[in-house]
């Protein structure tokens, strides 16, 4: 297990490195001049010039590029007129907007997105593996039309119904788990009802062939040939086999809902890394553009190295390969 921990870690930190040069060259080496977007309209030619020095762009490509990495690993110095600016590690560098750190404005909007996607997938996990064991046309429907709803549609109504009709929860804004475990909760349900219906209906479609294709097994039939109850067979036999492409696309599922929650968090509000990625985007704002698809390029790499453990974990089989 250790030997193929440290596999897929090393896999995981190689997969970053040309990820981060993909995302460097997309951003920083496209035909806009970042110095341009930097200065302004009004820019002087002069000032201009100032501006491409301090961002190291009169620099060779080569050189740039090693910058941006050292200052990931080691942080970095900016000028800043007659003085120099530290930028510490992981430095992302400032916005262009706000002259801020990149790396700050992550860290703030970082424990908004991670509530809703950390709520949404247990929510999703729990309603998927639970319609998946039952028997029902009804939820069979329920699953097919939560599956083909989009969620912006499926938020809208959620406000409309809780919300403004009948007032059993407050329009969704963040209250930080530490000042208030119950109004966090409170105001993020709505939320991650609407995140989690999608996903719910996959994890039930997928627990509900993994159920059926284990109940076909022959230690299935043994159990049964032994008089065991079917309801225990099915929970505590069957479900622990199709359990096992569950868990690994729980893992993946959670990067999957981080990166996608841009749609969610505009919807409603939340004040998360999506919300910050569309007014950077608007704003024309290359580090923090950088800094989220790099954060989100990071979630993914871990989501599935931990998808390979875990799957390993519950199958022995892959560790002897």
């Amino acid at each position: 297990m250790i030997r193929l921990l440290l596999r897929r870690l090393g896999g995981a930190v190689l997969v970053l490195l040309a990820l981060s040069a993909v995302v460097y060259a997309l951003f920083y080496l496209a035909p806009a001049d970042p110095a341009v977007l930097t200065c302004g309209k009004g820019c002087t030619p002069q000032r201009l010039a100032e501006v491409r020095a301090a961002m190291g762009l009169d620099e060779s490509v080569a050189t740039q590029y090693g910058h941006f990495l050292r200052g990931i690993v080691v942080g970095r110095d900016y000028p800043a007129g007659p003085d120099v600016r530290h930028c510490p590690a992981p430095c992302l560098g400032y916005s262009f907007e706000t002259d801020q750190p990149v790396t700050a404005l992550l860290a703030d909007r970082l424990p908004v997105s991670a509530s809703l996607a950390l709520g949404a997938q247990i929510l999703s996990l729990v309603v998927g593996v639970g319609a998946g064991l039952l028997r029902s046309r009804f939820v069979d429907a329920l699953v097919l039309i939560g599956y083909a709803t989009p969620v912006f549609l499926v938020g809208l109504v959620l406000l409309l119904v809780f919300s403004v009709q009948l007032r059993w929860l407050p329009f969704p804004t963040y209250v930080p788990l530490t000042e208030d475990p119950r109004g966090w909760a409170q105001n993020l349900l709505l939320p991650w009802t609407a995140l989690a219906i999608i996903q719910a209906a996959t994890y039930a479609r997928l627990t509900r062939a993994g159920v059926q294709d284990a109940l076909a097994e022959d230690h299935i039939r043994t159990a049964r040939a032994y008089g065991l109850p079917e309801r225990r067979i099915r929970t505590r036999r069957a479900l622990r086999g199709a359990l096992i492409p569950v868990v690994t696309l729980t893992a993946l599922d959670v990067a999957a809902i981080m990166t996608g929650a841009v749609l969610t968090e505009t919807m409603f509000g939340l004040p998360g890394v999506g919300q910050l990625l569309v007014g950077a985007v608007n704003q024309i704002d290359l580090p923090v553009v950088v800094g989220v698809t790099l954060l989100t390029g990071v979630i993914v790499v871990l989501g599935n190295a931990v998808a390979d453990v875990l799957y390993a974990a519950v199958d022995p089989r892959v560790q002897a390969r």
